[in-house]
């Protein structure tokens, strides 16, 4: 695994700046480390033994388990196999405390990705697996010879997919939560066969019963012995669950030295790959940018901001076909044959107009020469991002239910963002669908928004913050972190000291944004804040307030002979709330590496930085799959750290930690 190869790295990193010694360290509650140690933390091998009786042999970096190592618990259960930044992450193996084992890959403490189960009781599962349950494609062989073949979701089987029994016989259809549900076949080793739609609600059954010519006796066969009797022997067994994770009981070492000095500013990269011809959307691209032209290019008549309500009627859509001849209303063009859908045309002209976009300008970005970029990879919800050769738009897929979500609170996010114009919400511009062409009818629906980081000035480090803790570290090395690395929330080691105009300013707005989000029953958003450091070391590293009295710094490249920030008039014209911001960010460090401690403690040193930051990911409703999700994380996890509670929680806990992250400064 790649892993591998970069903690190797930062161990001979670790070796080179650093003195390894071997130490046996007791502490005052019983705990004891031996070990290779550097900076004042378990740096290299080392043993840690707990005095409940935990332990821990493997790598260690700079006081985290990292690489390769043990865990053992006083129960008889073991983990051994990768970690990073403390979690069970990689591939590694799982043996319980019954002697259930797992072999496979972990994601921040949880089965993920491929892996094989194998239980006391002789049963065994093979195949993928999500958030620690068996998900998507997998193979369950009971010790009674019996064996499903198909997808699982949450652990039972659920969607395509093939049981066999011992004896011959076979069911192969639809699965829903363990059982047969939809269209499905029995079929008997004699020939015999039953067809139709299966459900465990005798009245939801219907269905014909075929026998063999050796069996054309038969009267006939009742579907529900397959509920009755059939299943009676198929019973999916439930993982072992982990009570107390390693990562929980990580110590917290005052790691010598400051992590700011520890961090390489290396050159901004430009994100994404352009779409040439030969990419697989190349053709989505044309389409796209052909529909653009088309709507924003169009004669339309001035429009007041007072719109009528009928200008939000969710069937206020205008579909058009671009045939590649061309048409009375579409130019011949050189792509396939599709139909575009604008809805709600003159809401989002309108907002246009309302965000200062000129229409010519904007269908340049969109539409010129100049190609559009694909973000290397999918988002966590799968969603594709393209950015406008100019960084200024950024175009997402989403699914018609975040269409949905869009549409439903476009009254009330118009009147919002028109009457408060610092609002730090998503802004939207565009909201379209192509459907192309032949046998599938394949249609993408995609929304434009504004690029938060579209600015004069390098981000040099960006986090997407949410208030929660479960599953909100990066889990990357600092050699592997660049400019376009999302950190999240316990990757944050800065507080940000606003200006006091502007930090009341900043509270006000985001109450306001806030409480929009929660009137529209919207949750899992995030804060996006993108920092650019202003002094840089000639080494690339940040300098603080008190280093830059000593030190020559860089900068961003663009410095005066004296090493200051050329701020020219056009800077100032350009700050506006989450925009082009000064402010001082203050180092904090947490006293413990766990996930209890969200916000670290101020140090005193300080950084000069300009911020840009915004609201985004605000389609997401809390609908009944995310109210699912919440129960069954909360039986895993502390219920308040995961991401998915329901608004008014969300906008509280959001609030609270954003607040504690962003402060006033006294000395501005």
């Amino acid at each position: 695994m790649s892993v591998a190869h970069v903690d190797d790295d930062e161990e001979e990193n670790i070796h080179k700046s650093s003195k390894l010694n071997h130490v046996e360290k007791a502490l005052p509650n019983g705990d004891i480390y031996l070990g290779q140690w550097a900076e004042n933390c378990p740096n290299g091998q080392g043993k840690f033994l707990w005095a409940d009786g935990c332990m821990y042999v493997g790598s260690w970096c700079r006081g985290r388990t990292m690489g390769r190592g043990k865990f053992s618990w006083p129960s008889g259960a073991t983990y051994e196999g990768q970690f990073k930044n403390g979690y069970m992450d990689g591939e590694g193996t799982y043996t319980g405390s019954s002697n259930d084992t797992y072999r496979g890959m972990w994601q921040s403490n949880t089965r993920h990705g491929g892996g094989m189960q194998s239980f006391t009781n002789g049963d065994c599962y093979k195949g993928q697996w999500r958030h620690g349950q068996m998900e998507g494609k997998g193979r369950y062989t009971w010790k009674n010879g019996n064996e499903y073949v198909g997808y699982w979701r949450e652990g039972k089987m659920n969607g395509v997919g093939t049981l066999v029994w011992a004896n011959g016989s076979l069911y192969e259809g639809s699965w829903q939560d363990g059982l047969p549900k939809g269209n499905g076949t029995f079929r008997w080793v004699d020939g015999s066969f039953y067809v139709g739609v299966w459900s465990e609600d005798a009245k939801e059954q219907s269905g014909t019963y075929y026998t063999s010519s050796a069996n054309r006796g038969s009267l006939g066969w009742d579907p529900l012995n397959v509920y009755l009797v059939y299943l009676r022997d198929c019973s999916v067994v439930s993982v072992e669950k982990i009570l107390v994770f390693p990562s929980e009981k990580m110590v917290s070492w005052q790691c010598e030295g400051n992590p700011l000095q520890n961090l390489i500013i290396r050159p901004a990269k430009r994100q994404g790959n352009t779409i040439s011809k030969g990419h697989k959307n190349y053709e989505l691209m044309l389409n796209l940018q052909l529909g653009i032209r088309h709507s924003v290019g169009k004669p339309a008549p001035a429009t007041s901001l007072d719109l009528k309500a009928t200008a939000f009627d969710s069937r206020s859509k205008v579909w058009t076909k671009f045939s590649p001849e061309g048409s009375k209303h579409t130019p011949p063009h050189q792509s396939c044959e599709f139909k575009w859908k604008d809805y709600c045309p003159l809401v989002f002209r309108t907002l246009r107009k309302l965000f200062k976009v000129d229409p010519a300008n904007y269908m340049m970005s969109i539409c010129g020469s100049d190609a559009l970029r694909e973000l290397s990879s999918p988002g966590k919800s799968g969603s594709f991002f393209y950015l406008t050769y100019d960084d200024k738009y950024m175009i997402k897929t989403v699914k018609k239910s975040e269409v949905k979500m869009l549409k439903r609170m476009l009254p009330a996010y118009y009147n919002h963002v028109r009457f408060h114009e610092n609002t730090l919400l998503t802004r939207f511009f565009g909201l379209h669908c192509v459907k192309m062409t032949g046998p599938a009818q394949k249609k993408v629906r995609f929304v434009i928004m504004g690029n938060l980081f579209c600015t004069e000035y390098s981000i040099h480090r960006h986090f997407d913050l949410k208030g929660s803790s479960h599953g909100r570290l990066a889990v990357k090395h600092e050699s592997e972190i660049d400019s376009t690395t999302t950190l999240k929330d316990l990757d944050l080691n800065l507080i940000f000291r606003l200006q006091k105009s502007w930090f009341q300013e900043f509270c006000r707005q985001l109450n306001r944004d806030c409480e929009f989000l929660e009137h529209e029953k919207i949750m899992d958003y995030s804060l996006l804040v993108g920092i650019h450091f202003r002094e840089i070391s000639q080494s690339g590293q940040p300098l603080s307030t008190t280093e830059t009295k000593h030190q020559t710094p860089i900068g961003n490249g663009h410095k005066t002979s004296e090493g200051e920030a050329p701020f020219d008039a056009n800077w100032w014209s350009s700050i506006r709330l989450g925009s082009n911001m000064h402010a001082r960010a203050e180092l904090t460090t947490r006293r413990n590496n766990g996930e209890c401690q969200l916000v670290g403690e101020a140090t005193g040193e300080c950084y000069d930085v300009i911020l840009v930051f915004g609201i985004i990911d605000i389609l997401q409703d809390y609908d009944i799959s995310k109210k699912l999700e919440h129960a069954y994380k909360s039986f895993q996890h502390d219920a308040t750290s995961i991401s998915a509670i329901d608004p008014r929680h969300y906008s509280k806990r959001f609030r609270d930690f954003i607040f504690k992250i962003f402060t006033e400064d006294q000395h501005g």
